[in-house]
């Protein structure tokens, strides 16, 4: 049986704290749902950033809902263009990762980590790693068959919980490499 995943691209993107938010978007301003992602409870917002690094500036979307760090998750292309550090992290493990100045329409605020570029992984719940045979935080590969520039991903994060849906999320680097367009069903390689 072939472990399939629907294989997601994970574009730049900025998490905030409440407090955060106050201050780039105005005392009591909440988060303004653009549509819902594929993670359970996750959504994109209409609200949008500039993340400032040494060399320029990037426009970026906020997910919701906030969370209790804030994290700006972008490309190794997008690092170097504006001159930040971002270290290939999973998602929360922000210690000692890059800074950056996160601008809004009311203010800015200057983290002093939180700048990643996501590593690989697969969300899964408990029901999928059973059915697949994995556990969380196993590293596999996935076989990307796209047409022209078929690739295999190794050093791929399964992550698993029941707050996930099943998919693999790659950043824009990752999908230009495979010529991923848009999205594409991957096969999990253990």
């Amino acid at each position: 049986m072939a472990k399939e995943v629907m294989v997601e691209i994970s574009a730049r993107h900025v998490h905030v704290t409440k407090e955060t938010l106050e201050t780039l978007f105005g005392k009591g301003h909440e988060l303004t749902k653009k549509k819902d992602l594929s993670q359970p409870g996750q959504f994109l917002c209409e609200e949008k950033v500039e993340i400032v690094g040494a060399k320029s500036t990037l426009r970026a979307s906020i997910l919701g809902p906030c969370r209790p760090a804030d994290q700006v998750e972008i490309s190794l292309t997008d690092a170097r263009s504006i001159g930040v550090t971002a270290p290939i992290r999973e998602s929360g493990d922000i210690s000692e990762t890059g800074a950056c100045k996160i601008v809004g329409p009311c203010g800015e605020v200057e983290i002093k980590e939180g700048v990643i570029a996501a590593k690989r992984h697969i969300h899964m719940t408990v029901a999928d790693s059973e059915k697949y045979g994995l556990s969380d935080k196993q590293i596999v590969s996935v076989k990307i068959p796209t047409d022209g520039r078929a690739l295999i991903f190794d050093d791929v994060v399964v992550r698993v919980s029941d707050k996930f849906a099943l998919a693999m999320h790659i950043d824009t680097d990752e999908a230009n490499a495979a010529a991923v367009p848009g999205g594409c069903t991957g096969e999990i390689l253990e």
